[in-house]
């Protein structure tokens, strides 16, 4: 059994129309949040810029919160940067604040170093150590170093290949024919 483990490389960018120049896409950049006191009720954002103006957004994380129920406000003061990517990855926030996220370029695949024995057919393990999604065909391929169509012929799997997943799942490589 073969262990192919994906990564985030960095923090995956935003899909996120900026107000000034209308642009889609948006960054963490180096990860600040925002935190602001009213009285004994706190705002929390986490600061986002756009990438083609460097205009500066907020997506809003706490909400006229109770100082004493935010658990992380060292954390957040701190610009802790796990806490931001915490955040970033949570899908309530991402609701919440109208944003998806953009994957291309912001993950790599681990995989062992030496080729799989001549011994057919070979299991593979693909493991998750972030939450990204990726089309199993793409992620196959690009592994095996083979064509989608033909990681389509050779791979047996329980899992769709075809829908984005961000779980861990096993396939089976069937020899060339």
């Amino acid at each position: 059994m073969l262990p192919w483990i994906v990564r985030r490389t960095r923090l995956p960018l935003l899909t996120l129309r900026c107000v000034g120049c209308g642009a889609a896409s948006a960054t963490t950049g180096e990860g600040r949040f925002r935190v602001n006191a009213n009285g004994k009720l706190l705002d929390v954002w986490l600061l986002v810029r756009c990438v083609a103006c460097d205009r500066t957004g907020k997506l809003t994380v706490h909400e006229r919160t109770p100082a004493r129920s935010v658990a992380d406000l060292q954390a957040y003061e701190n610009n802790d940067s796990g806490l931001v990517a915490r955040w970033l990855l949570d899908p309530l926030l991402a609701r919440r604040n109208r944003f998806t996220l953009d994957w291309t370029d912001a993950w790599h695949l681990a995989t062992p170093p030496e080729p799989p024995d001549p011994w057919w057919p070979v299991t593979v393990e693909v493991s998750f150590a972030d939450p990204v999604p990726v089309r199993p065909d793409k992620l196959i391929a690009q592994g095996l170093g083979i064509s989608r169509g033909e990681a389509e012929r050779r791979i047996k799997s329980e899992t769709s290949l075809v829908r984005r997943i961000n779980t861990d799942f096993s396939f089976m490589v069937l020899p060339a024919d």
